[in-house]
């Protein structure tokens, strides 16, 4: 088995993704590994209109909140994890916050969609996966019916 030195997760905050964080959770503390857990928030541009700046803020604020709940849940199991918020595109921030936190492994999860979903929405995931310069571990969600 490799060993890491430092296993980063993605959240979205979804189930999906406390999936992914447990995963990771156990692999840093079997590995001794650091763990950092990462947010990437996103505000949606609508059209041409610039979005005052306080809905960045607080749609940042809310993040760094359920980040801060998310890591204190983790303490017991992995008493140094640490949290960061990226604002921006997801892809873009989770590799920007993979090279600046050296990780060695990225865990993230899955939603599973397919067809039409797949083609509107896309999949970070697959993204991250195609880009990402280290391995990139996905946990799959659970599915629906």
């Amino acid at each position: 088995m490799a060993t890491f030195k430092h296993v980063m997760a993605a959240t979205d905050f979804s189930e999906t993704s406390r999936r992914a964080v447990e995963l990771a959770v156990s692999l840093a503390r079997d590995t001794g590994a650091l763990l950092t857990v990462v947010h990437a928030c996103e505000v949606p541009a609508y059209a041409e209109l610039p979005l005052p700046t306080e809905v960045y803020a607080a749609v940042e604020k809310e993040a760094q909140a359920t980040m801060g709940t998310l890591l204190a849940s983790l303490r017991d199991a992995c008493p140094g994890a640490r949290g960061m918020v990226k604002v921006g595109a997801p892809l873009e921030q989770l590799l920007a916050a993979a090279a600046e936190t050296k990780a060695d492994v990225l865990v993230l999860g899955t939603h599973g969609r397919r067809g039409v979903a797949h083609a509107l929405l896309g999949s970070v995931a697959e993204r991250v996966v195609r880009l990402a310069p280290i391995p990139v571990l996905t946990v799959r969600g659970q599915r629906a019916g």
